[in-house]
């Protein structure tokens, strides 16, 4: 897939990046950019990412990393899902590492590509849309 062709739907999408680990981050930030997307964060901690929505956050999605430091993102993720913004997980642990409640969320399997997460990203969108 081309750059073009997978920046179509992410394109101008401001995305809320908590992910720990400063390479992915890093790596994830030059995709983002890539796919034409206003990065916000990257944010490495949770109580860092919880006073950011407290502050009120103003994200059309959010790419979570489903474990940061040793904290386990799931009680964040739905914090951010009732105000409204849309989840991409990013995991090592596949789909089955997530509660149940939030299987339908759209997953980054880790290692990703650009392509995966210009999906995620459009798959989260579309499923907020729909």
């Amino acid at each position: 897939m081309s750059a073009s062709a997978s920046d179509e739907g992410t394109k101008g999408l401001s995305v809320f990046v908590v992910e720990d680990e400063a390479l992915v981050a890093l790596n994830l930030e030059d995709m983002l950019a890539e796919l034409g997307c206003t990065i916000i964060g990257p944010v490495m901690r949770l109580d860092r990412a919880e006073q950011m929505l407290a502050d009120g956050i103003d994200a059309d999605v959010a790419i979570l990393d489903v474990n940061v430091a040793g904290q386990m993102v799931f009680p964040f993720a739905r914090r951010l899902a009732e105000n409204g913004v849309p989840i991409v997980f990013a995991t090592g642990y596949g789909r089955a590492g997530l509660p149940e409640d939030l299987h339908d969320m759209p997953i980054l399997q880790k290692p990703y590509t650009m392509d995966d997460v210009a999906l995620g990203l459009r798959s989260a969108v579309s499923n907020k849309s729909a």
